[in-house]
C-alpha cells in the first residue's frame, strides 16, 4: 500500500520548509512498502551544526501549523544527524559529511521517490544554488 495523501501532504510541507532553511539535496522516499512504522522518509543535507539545527526547528514549526507535532527526536546534540519521527513521516537531517558516509540514498533507492516540486528562493538562485 502506497504512501499516504496525509503522509505526501505533511512530506511536502516539510521539504519545502527544509529548503525555506537552505537545506538542500532533499529527496523523499516512499518506504511504506518496506516499513510498518512510516510512510516517508525524507533526507535533507545541511553544510553545518547550526544549518542542521535550522531545517529541523524550520520543519518541526511549519508541521506545528499543520497540527502534525514531532513523537520522537534524536541528535539534538551533535546537530550533525538529528532523525524527526512525525508517524507517517521521518526526517533526516544530516550534515554532509553524515550524508555521504552513511548513503540513505543508497539504502532506499530501490523505494518509489517522491516528487516534490519545491520553490527556491530567490537568494539561493542568486547564488546559483
Amino acid at each position: 500500500m502506497p504512501a499516504t495523501d496525509h503522509a505526501l501532504s505533511i512530506t511536502r510541507i516539510a521539504a519545502q520548509a527544509a529548503a525555506d532553511k537552505l537545506g538542500t539535496d532533499i529527496v523523499a522516499y516512499d518506504v511504506s512498502e518496506r516499513l510498518a512504522l512510516t510512510d516517508v522518509f525524507l533526507i535533507v543535507t545541511a553544510s553545518n551544526e547550526r544549518q542542521v539545527s535550522s531545517v529541523v526547528d524550520g520543519v518541526e514549526e511549519a508541521l506545528f501549523k499543520e497540527g502534525v507535532k514531532v513523537k520522537r527526536r534524536e541528535g539534538d546534540r551533535e546537530a550533525r544527524w538529528v532523525l524527526l519521527d512525525f508517524g507517517d513521516l521521518v526526517l533526516h537531517a544530516q550534515h554532509t559529511d553524515e550524508r555521504h558516509l552513511y548513503s540513505l540514498d543508497r539504502l532506499w533507492r530501490d523505494c518509489p521517490a517522491i516528487p516534490l516540486q519545491l520553490d527556491v528562493a530567490p537568494a539561493r538562485e542568486a547564488v546559483g544554488e
